[in-house]
């Protein structure tokens, strides 16, 4: 049976030359891979971290990893894809989603929240470095588990001024608190560690490295 369906991909797999995974975020199936066959020299920009794409998912009762075809951007996204800060923040972003989000699960209103999310972050114009951090306080209400502030407290350390700055914030206002480099890189991973604390996993993001160094 073939689905029409909206994907957002988190990550890719390369499993041989004509083939690859792609991790996705959807409405209809929640947090799912699916196989790709890729000919020989095919652009892979159209599964680039946090597209947006229609596809045609082809379910197979026989196998878990179902198959995925007919692939076509919903979103041009080019407000992203023309700003290197940006699409470093998109890297970091759908490997927080790739690790945090379990394959299997389906979050109601999940897809619909990131969906905004990377529209918004397409359409700014400028004052968008807390973004990413935003992103993550954000994401802990999508998950379910909004934080209060006591229950950011423990991981806070000296940031808490910060934490609570960014919590009690407009998601404008958010964008204009003044923050170095330094703090930004901090609050990321106090708020990293509070995800990791309430998926009962080690979010552990590589990409958050190469954030540090463009945001210093």
């Amino acid at each position: 049976m073939k689905t029409a369906t909206q994907l957002i991909i988190l990550n890719t797999t390369k499993i041989k030359d004509s083939a690859i995974v792609i991790h996705t975020l959807s409405r209809d199936f929640g947090r799912r891979s699916f196989l790709v066959n890729v000919g020989k020299g095919k652009s892979m920009a159209m599964f680039l971290p946090l597209n947006i794409i229609e596809a045609e998912v082809i379910e197979n009762p026989k196998s878990e990893l179902w198959k995925a075809t007919g692939f076509s951007a919903v979103h041009p996204l080019n407000g992203i894809r023309q700003s290197l800060y940006k699409n470093t923040m998109t890297m970091f972003i759908s490997e927080v989603l790739y690790r945090s989000v379990r394959d299997g699960v389906c979050e109601e209103g999940l897809f619909d929240w990131c969906e905004r999310s990377i529209l918004t972050l397409d359409a700014l114009e400028s004052d968008f470095s807390n973004f990413h951090v935003r992103f993550l306080l954000e994401l802990a209400v999508a998950m379910g588990f909004a934080p209060s502030i006591d229950d950011l407290r423990p991981f806070a350390g000296e940031r808490l001024r910060e934490v609570s700055a960014m919590m009690s914030a407009s998601f404008s206002e958010s964008m204009l608190i003044p923050l170095s480099g330094a703090v930004r890189n901090e609050l990321a991973e106090i708020f990293l560690r509070y995800l990791s604390h309430h998926t009962e996993s080690n979010i552990n993001i590589q990409s958050l490295k190469v954030l540090r160094e463009l945001y210093q």
